[in-house]
């Protein structure tokens, strides 16, 4: 069971009675209270405070996958976070997801369409094995893959 609340300036999730997120309205920044509520193993939040090393940032190659394959009906905009996933278990599913957010010149990238981004993960330990040049994952909204993307 899912339970929305509000206050003055915050939004409040609870699942089956447990608070398992909090954003504030006024700010944009978020906390995720119970990692494993969700099958989403995210530790943080991208708009939480942090100085310019607590990011790591790369170029990528950005490709989203077309609609009629399965991806979004609409296009992205600079600043979108979707999950990114580096591995999955043999049985195909998620082992982790990192937040990041995607970055790039210009209109909208739609579906079907690449792009040349900018990527910034939050920094977290495990991720930095994963960002070599040339290695490839998978852009995420829940379960759903809607595009891929190379780190330049």
């Amino acid at each position: 069971m899912i339970f929305k609340d509000f206050s003055e300036n915050e939004l409040y999730l609870f699942m089956n009675g447990k608070l398992i997120y909090k954003r504030w309205l006024d700010t944009g920044v978020s906390k995720v209270f119970d990692v494993m509520a969700y099958d989403k193993y995210t530790l943080a939040s991208i708009k939480e405070p942090r100085n310019e090393n607590g990011l790591l940032i790369v170029k990528a190659r950005i490709k989203l996958t077309p609609t009629e394959n399965g991806g979004r009906k609409s296009g992205i905009i600079s600043g979108y976070r979707p999950n990114h996933v580096f591995k999955y278990t043999p049985e195909g599913k998620l082992c982790q997801t990192y937040i990041g957010d995607i970055n790039f010149e210009g209109e909208n990238v739609m579906p079907g369409e690449e792009r040349i981004a900018t990527v910034r993960f939050l920094l977290v330990k495990e991720l930095e094995q994963y960002l070599t040049k040339g290695r490839k994952w998978w852009l995420h909204e829940g379960p759903n893959i809607i595009g891929d993307a190379e780190v330049l």
